[in-house]
């Protein structure tokens, strides 16, 4: 398809998540942003969260993230982040093993009581419509 973006979420330990997907929302400093294939260049600061990845077969899988930078470009998105957990996995026991490990990641690096809530629902949320 002609309408993907790249995305590439590294951390110290190594890479986390290459795929080419139509969208990306990342939980920017300043607030969440999307991205898709196009976008303006930009850097930006990144606070611990969920980024959420569309792809191309319009199903979304997660990245939680505890802080880190994102670089955008028109055809690709790099994360670096301090340390990352991608909330997949081909079995329901493995997804929330996955789940519960990104909860912790995040819980430990935000002391934001209503950040924190809005996140496990949107964990949570995506979730169970798999």
């Amino acid at each position: 398809m002609d309408n993907l973006i790249h995305i590439e979420v590294v951390t110290p330990l190594g890479m986390i998540y290459n795929d080419n997907v139509k969208s990306i929302v990342l939980p920017g400093s300043e607030g969440e942003f999307g991205v898709l294939k196009g976008h303006a260049s930009l850097i930006s600061s990144l606070k611990a969260g969920i980024i959420d990845i569309e792809k191309s077969d319009s199903t979304h899988e997660l990245v939680a993230i505890d802080s880190g930078h994102a670089k955008v470009s028109e055809t690709k998105v790099s994360v670096l982040a301090k340390g990352a957990v991608w909330v997949g996995g081909n079995s329901d026991s493995e997804i929330a093993k996955r789940l519960d490990e990104a909860k912790d990641l995040i819980k430990s690096m935000s002391s934001d009581s209503v950040a924190l809530a809005s996140t496990f629902a949107k964990m949570d949320n995506n979730v169970r419509q798999k």
